[in-house]
C-alpha cells in the first residue's frame, strides 16, 4: 500500500468528548501517529465505563491512535504535558480556557516553547468572545448556531438532530485546519499557528442563507418540517407498506420526470405548477397529489421508479439498513474490522475516498496506558525506574 499523505506526522491528542478527539481520529486514519492522552485508572470518557475498558464505540473513535496515561491535574502532569508538546506536530484540545490556563496549556504558555507546533483549541465559543469561558457541547452548540431552533415540524417545539453533528462536522473543520497549518508550515515556513475553533462555528457555516435572508429582508427562518418552502416537491412520503421515503424533484427537469412517472405529465404544463415559483405558491395542493399517489407503492418499487427516471429518492433508513445495505458495503463506505475484545466489528470507514493515498484503520482503539512506556520512554527518554515512580504516585 502507499505511503499515507500524514505519514511522519505526529500528533498529542489532549482532549474528550467529541469533536477534537475525533478531529485528531480522522487524521490518525491518514496516516498520522495519534497519542491519545487519557485520565490513570478512568480512562477517556467516550470508552464508556469507569475502570477504563475498551467500549465497541471507543474501538471505533480511537482507532489509529496509542494511550498513554497523565494526570492533568497534578503539577508533575502539567510538566511532563509540556514536555511532551515540543515533539509533536499538532496539538489538539478541548478544555474550557480557564483550564487551559490554570494547567499551563493556553495558547501563549505553549507557543512559547513550542513555536512550530500546530496548537488546535476546539472550545464551545472559542478562545475570545463574551462567551470564552463557557463549556458546551453538541447539544449547546446546536441551540447556539441556530440549528435547533428551525430543525422540527413547525407546529411543534424544536429538536436537536438525532447524532452529535454538529461534533463530526467541527471535526472535519477542524482536520481541515491543521491540513492547512500544516502546508502553511511545511511549505512556507511559517512556522506554528494557533487554530481558534469554536464548538458552534461548524453548525452556524451550515445555515445556507439565514443570515443574508435576514440582513435584507428580515425573515427569519422558522421550521418547516420536512418541506423547503423555495424547492417543491421535496420532501418525505409515507409508502404503502407503512416506511417513508425520501423526494427531491424540485427543478423543473426533475418535476417534469416526476409528473411522467406519476402517469400525470400534464402537472408540469399546467400553469400552477410549471415552475418552480409557481409550485412553491401551491405546495399544499402538489403534495396532496404526490401523497396519494406514493400511498399506492411499497417502499423499494418506489425508489426504483424514481431512480430510473433519474430522481433523487431514498428510503429512511435505520442504522440496521445500512448495516444491511449492498451499496455501503460494496463502496466500502462501510468496513469491518478485527477487534480483540468484539471480533469481526463494522464501522464507517475512512473519509473522504483518495485515490493514491486512501486513509486507513491499522489499529482499533487502544488499552488504557498500554503506549505508556512507549511514548514516556522513547519520546520524553525516562527510564523504567522513573516510570514506576510516577505509576505509583498516580500521576500516570
Amino acid at each position: 500500500m502507499s505511503t499515507l499523505p500524514l505519514a511522519g506526522i505526529r500528533v498529542l491528542d489532549l482532549s474528550t468528548v467529541l469533536a477534537a478527539p475525533v478531529t485528531a481520529t480522522f487524521l490518525g486514519d491518514f496516516g498520522a501517529e495519534v497519542v491519545k492522552v487519557e485520565e490513570p485508572g478512568r480512562g477517556d470518557f467516550t470508552r464508556g465505563t469507569t475502570d477504563g475498558a475498551r467500549s465497541a464505540y471507543w474501538a471505533q473513535e480511537a482507532r489509529n491512535k496509542k494511550s498513554v496515561t497523565l494526570d492533568l491535574r497534578t503539577a508533575d502532569g502539567q510538566r511532563m504535558v509540556r514536555d511532551l508538546v515540543p515533539h509533536f506536530d499538532v496539538v489538539i484540545t478541548n478544555y474550557r480556557p480557564p483550564t487551559l490556563r490554570s494547567w499551563g496549556l493556553d495558547p501563549d504558555t505553549l507557543q512559547q516553547f513550542a513555536p512550530d507546533t500546530v496548537l488546535v483549541y476546539v472550545t464551545g465559543y472559542g478562545l475570545t468572545g463574551p462567551y470564552r469561558d463557557r463549556g458546551s457541547f453538541d447539544r449547546i452548540a446546536s441551540a447556539f448556531a441556530g440549528l435547533t431552533y428551525v430543525t422540527g415540524d413547525e407546529d411543534r417545539e424544536p429538536v436537536r438532530s438525532g447524532y452529535s453533528t454538529i461534533d463530526y462536522m467541527a471535526a472535519y473543520l477542524g482536520a481541515f485546519s491543521v491540513v492547512t497549518a500544516l502546508y502553511h508550515r511545511d511549505t512556507a515556513g511559517g512556522g506554528g499557528q494557533v487554530i481558534d475553533l469554536a464548538l458552534y462555528e461548524a453548525g452556524f457555516r451550515a445555515s445556507e442563507d439565514a443570515l443574508v435572508a435576514y440582513a435584507t429582508t428580515g425573515r427569519v427562518r422558522e421550521r418547516l418540517g420536512n418541506r423547503n418552502p423555495k424547492i417543491v416537491p421535496a420532501s418525505d412520503f409515507t409508502t404503502r407498506d407503512g416506511r417513508r421515503v425520501s423526494v427531491h424533484a424540485g427543478t423543473d427537469t426533475l418535476f417534469r420526470k416526476l409528473a411522467a412517472v406519476m402517469g400525470r405529465p400534464e402537472l408540469a404544463a399546467c400553469e400552477q405548477y410549471a415552475t418552480r415559483a409557481a409550485r412553491a405558491e401551491h405546495a399544499d395542493a402538489l403534495y396532496e397529489v404526490i401523497t396519494d399517489w406514493a400511498a399506492e407503492h411499497a417502499a423499494d418499487d418506489l425508489v426504483k421508479f424514481l431512480s430510473d427516471a433519474g430522481i433523487p429518492a431514498s428510503p429512511l433508513m435505520s442504522i440496521a439498513d445500512i448495516a444491511a445495505d449492498p451499496h455501503y458495503r460494496e463502496r466500502g463506505t462501510l468496513v469491518t474490522v478485527d477487534d480483540p475484545d468484539f471480533g469481526a466489528l463494522p464501522m464507517p470507514a475512512p473519509m473522504p475516498r483518495l485515490s493514491k493515498t486512501p486513509g486507513s484503520i491499522r489499529s482499533t482503539g487502544p488499552a488504557l496506558g498500554e503506549h505508556n512506556t512507549e511514548v514516556y520512554q522513547g519520546v520524553l527518554g525516562l527510564n523504567p525506574d522513573e516510570i514506576n515512580a510516577l505509576r505509583t504516585a498516580g500521576v500516570i
